[in-house]
């Protein structure tokens, strides 16, 4: 069955015409702006994925397929509202700020690719970040998340926390604790589960019977809702609404938001030992940009040339974020101690003061 003939909510179908009467803020130039950042964030992955094949990144999970999901709520969050991404986030995480090298650092292995820091629209200094980093461990992120708001409603502060995660992820115990938890101490949180048809092997249609994801909201008493996952626009006017719900004190939601995993589920995986050819064809008639590229051509503000000015533009800053990732000097090997502990243990301090030791008779070795 073609999930995208299911009912949910859709302001632009894949031809890329308008089926619903567009929401106050979804105009022309907001619209740009947000496919800029789609095709982006698409040529990142690209390249991300082109430095895994050469050995100059680890293991990476690709995007292709979510850029309508990871764009529509980072543009939806307010600056000092917590997002809690999983691991397939980087275009959300892109709109909020955080650096490219910051995703390359991490997928590369470097833990300083957590330490994430804003650079404000005005010019000014970097400023810390309340984000979290990527969560890999599934759903283990919505405990995380549940705490974060519990600390936003105690300290009576009028933002919200968003966490996203998988179809995979509604299957484990963390996820149906979280939404519970969420429901009964009336959190300002918002779920949104990127139903991409994959966990892993999986298809979507053996890990759960339901219908719709969403449906697993009715069990713990918050707001469910499913929408269509390679609209930009219903993806950001429901997540919209949730997160103003949620500051509001009025509950949590949890949005269902069905796309399609378009790459293997990471570069160590080969999906097409388990997907037919014929549905991941069928399914790039439906991908996100193609369709709001649609949208946009036919009214009149995109055209062959802004396209491949801002493709050639794209390409530029994704070069430069690779050319100051692979010029970072390497961590210190002793780092590797130093954020395990609040107070680490004597053995540990032995052991780092040891491997400092080493490393430095390998520098005069070097050099001898």
């Amino acid at each position: 069955m073609n999930v995208q003939t299911l009912p949910m909510l859709r302001f632009i179908d894949h031809d890329g015409h308008s089926v619903n009467q567009l929401p106050a803020w979804a105009d022309l130039a907001t619209l740009t702006a947000f496919y800029r950042d789609m095709v982006l964030t698409r040529t990142y992955d690209n390249k991300a994925v082109a430095l895994q094949r050469t050995g100059k990144l680890g293991t990476y999970p690709s995007h292709l397929g979510s850029e309508a999901f990871g764009v529509g709520i980072g543009h939806a969050m307010h600056p000092r509202d917590v997002f809690i991404p999983y691991y397939r986030d980087m275009p959300a995480m892109w709109v909020r700020g955080i650096a490219m090298e910051k995703n390359l650092q991490y997928w590369g292995g470097d833990e300083r690719g957590s330490d994430f820091h804003v650079t404000p629209s005005n010019g000014g200094s970097p400023e810390p970040c309340h984000d979290l980093p990527f969560c890999v461990p599934i759903a283990t992120q919505c405990t995380h998340a549940v705490g974060v708001a519990s600390a936003l409603k105690i300290d009576n502060q009028h933002h919200a926390a968003l966490v996203t995660c998988g179809d995979g992820a509604t299957s484990k115990g963390d996820f149906l604790e979280s939404i519970n938890c969420a429901g009964a101490w009336n959190l300002p949180l918002v779920f949104v589960v990127n139903n991409n048809q994959w966990a892993i092997s999986v298809p979507r249609a053996l890990q759960c019977a339901a219908e719709f994801l969403s449906d697993k909201a009715k069990g713990a008493g918050i707001i469910g809702v499913t929408v269509d996952g390679n609209d930009v626009v219903a993806v950001h006017d429901t997540v919209l609404a949730a997160l103003d719900r949620a500051r509001k004190g009025k509950g949590p939601t949890l949005i269902e938001a069905v796309s399609y995993r378009l790459s293997d589920h990471t570069t160590a995986d080969d999906a097409s030992r388990y997907r037919s050819s014929d549905e991941l064809n069928q399914a790039w008639q439906f991908e996100p940009i193609k369709r709001l590229k649609a949208y946009l051509v036919a009214n009149g503000v995109w055209n062959e040339q802004l396209e491949e000015e801002w493709l050639n533009s794209c390409k530029q800053q994704v070069e430069a974020a690779v050319e100051h990732y692979l010029s970072l000097p390497p961590q210190a090997p002793e780092s590797a101690f130093d954020f395990l502990y609040e107070h680490a243990p004597a053995e540990l301090n032995q052991q780092r003061d040891e491997l400092i030791n080493k490393a430095m008779r390998m520098q005069g070795g070097k050099h001898g």
